[in-house]
């Protein structure tokens, strides 16, 4: 009971640091905005500030994630017997334990001797704060161990990774015993060998491994990061360097946007905006040829631009469209199709997060990004639409009348949350907010709106929104800070420059390179979700777009474009998973319903790859 009530008390504690501190990276940025606005002065160290709390949040929200057993992981339904699928996941608790163990020991051998004592951030030294990546890694591995299948035999086994991911971080640990326990060194140093024999011989065996069990189910951080450690292992390189690139991410200049733009989406879906939005969108556009397919196109986009493309859009306001649909006499087929297709049909428009990572990794203005992505977002947009009017008029599918008073009582309704996109655009495109500014000001905007002016969501209730949302922030962002240590190695090792000099030799037209770039980002999307193949993808394709004189923002919207369509692609597209759930339909139906739009959207997606001006044009036109 008392062990009990401790657990309790430790979830309470955790969730009330993650409240606190997404409350305080709305709030600095915000009150930035309104001291520059009314005093023209600035708060002192708000930008480190907030760039920091990103990496405390990050930490605490993976943690919660493990907690919730919620990490983003490849999710193919294999058919064994119960007790092989216990052994699979008694070996992914394994997995999960040992390298989560290996990260906690490299993320404290890297600020024990990356930061001096004196170094401090409002006051705190830079130490302790960074001592939050070892703390939510240990928790991270314990959590994995404790939820081992098997009872008593499971858990024994998951928790021996515990010593396995020390030998495999034995480097870290070293140096941490340098700092730490100077004395004992010695002892440490002395086993050195058994780590580097790890290093050298089984490094590609584990690799493999690592392979093969994310396709059971290994959290996608765990294999890239356990990649990664390992590639630097096999290379005698310090271990610590996955911290450093995990940290200097996770404390870059745009990171910030993403959390708050995710909890600003998880608020308005959490909410009836969604009801609201629907309402407006019918009442505008059901009397069009195809009207109740153009509002479940338009409302999955606006939502999706604040969601992220993380498949929210489909649980938030996917039931409902299917209603609508299904009610205005389109087929079950053509409805869950539709809907499980523009899941992700918004990612391209501000403020898409897929967008603000893409810019932070490609090191590509993130305003430029948008205003790319304008031309070729309406295009899928549009391709859609269009193949919704032509089903509606091919199947004879009627239309709903127009009522005035119902389209103004439907603005009216709405209104706040279609002023939300107006006040992000116009403040970020304006010069007025930074794109962080922009969404702490969204965070605020829209807490004041569900739960002051509409009252959809009590105070009280905030924190369980939060707590939604983190396995999104928490999933994402572990994933962006391991697969950018992933991504440093293939830098380091120039692998760039070699792919590079092979396509150099081989390919000499630009067209030919493209039809290669979109088959290969389609095979990646199929295996890879969207945030890790930023990272990892992203520094491999830079030096070949350069090589071909593709316009850096062309470069971008081309690979986002072909990312969007992996949420449609098996195994892996998360749309199809969280489709099926949602309209309860069997995975492999839903394969053949959304067929047809997966051809449109390959077909739009081609057009923007072989006709740059859909991406140049507006920025060219702004500049």
């Amino acid at each position: 009971m008392q062990g009990r009530k401790f657990f309790d008390a430790a979830k309470s504690l955790e969730n009330l640091a993650a409240f606190l501190a997404i409350f305080l990276l709305a709030l600095f940025p915000f009150m930035e905005v309104m001291a520059r606005k009314f005093f023209a002065t600035g708060i002192r160290n708000s930008t480190e500030i907030t760039h920091h709390l990103v990496l405390v949040l990050a930490f605490i929200s993976a943690a919660i994630t493990s907690r919730e057993n919620r990490h983003l992981a490849l999710t193919l339904n294999f058919k064994f017997q119960p007790q092989i699928m216990d052994r699979i996941h008694v070996l992914n608790a394994f997995l999960s334990t040992a390298f989560s163990t290996a990260f906690a020991w490299c993320s404290l051998s890297f600020p024990l001797n990356a930061f001096d004592a004196g170094e401090k951030i409002a006051g705190l030294p830079l130490r302790w704060i960074a001592m939050v990546m070892p703390i939510g890694y240990a928790l991270m591995a314990w959590r994995f161990a404790r939820q081992a299948p098997g009872k008593t035999w499971g858990r024994a086994v998951a928790f021996l990774g515990i010593a396995f991911g020390s030998l495999l971080a034995w480097g870290a640990l070293a140096n941490t015993a340098q700092v730490l326990a100077p004395r004992a060194a010695g002892f440490f140093t002395s086993l050195l060998p058994v780590y580097d024999f790890i290093g050298a011989r089984l490094s590609t065996p584990i690799i493999i491994l690592l392979v093969f069990t994310a396709l059971a189910g290994v959290p996608i951080f765990i294999v890239l990061g356990g990649i990664a450690l390992l590639l630097f292992a096999h290379s005698a390189q310090p271990l610590e360097v996955i911290a450093n690139e995990a940290f200097s991410l996770l404390t870059s200049h745009s990171l910030p946007a993403i959390p708050l733009f995710t909890f600003t989406g998880f608020m308005l879906s959490e909410s009836k905006a969604g009801e609201r939005i629907v309402r407006l969108f019918k009442s505008l556009f059901a009397w069009f040829p195809g009207g109740l397919a153009i509002v479940a196109i338009l409302v999955c986009t606006f939502f999706t631009t604040f969601t992220g493309a993380s498949g929210v859009t489909i649980l938030a306001v996917g039931g409902l469209l299917s209603y609508v649909l299904v009610r205005g006499q389109y087929s079950k087929n053509f409805s869950t199709g539709l809907l499980t297709a523009v899941g992700s049909i918004g990612l391209l428009f501000p403020p898409s997060l897929p967008v603000i990572i893409y810019g932070v990794t490609a090191q590509v203005s993130i305003k430029d990004m948008f205003i790319g992505g304008v031309a070729p977002g309406i295009i899928l947009v549009l391709a859609m639409i269009v193949f919704g009017v032509l089903f509606a008029k091919r199947n004879r599918v009627p239309r709903e009348r127009f009522v005035f008073k119902e389209a103004v009582a439907a603005v009216r309704d709405s209104f706040w949350e279609i002023l939300l996109p107006v006040i992000i655009v116009w403040g970020y495109f304006g010069g007025i907010t930074t794109l962080v500014e922009s969404g702490a000001v969204a965070v605020i905007y829209v807490i004041i709106v569900e739960a002051f002016i509409h009252r959809d969501i009590k105070v009280k209730e905030l924190k369980g929104v939060l707590l939604k949302c983190m396995p999104i922030i928490g999933g994402v962002l572990v994933i962006l800070a391991l697969a950018k240590g992933l991504s440093y190695y293939i830098v380091d090792a120039e692998i760039p420059m070699q792919l590079t000099a092979w396509v150099q030799a081989t390919i000499s037209s630009k067209y030919v390179f493209l039809l290669l770039l979109n088959i290969a980002l389609l095979i990646t999307g199929c295996f890879m979700d969207i945030f890790s193949a930023i990272m990892v993808v992203v520094p491999l394709i830079i030096p070949l777009g350069n090589l071909f004189g593709i316009h850096p923002v062309h470069l971008g919207i081309i690979f986002l474009a072909n990312m969007e369509l992996g949420y449609l692609t098996p195994p892996v597209g998360l749309n199809l998973y969280l489709a099926s759930y949602t309209f309860n339909e069997p995975i492999r139906k839903l394969y053949k319903d959304v067929f047809p739009f997966l051809i449109i959207q390959l077909a739009a997606v081609l057009l923007i790859t072989y006709v740059p001006l859909f991406s140049t044009g507006l920025l060219n036109l702004l500049k």
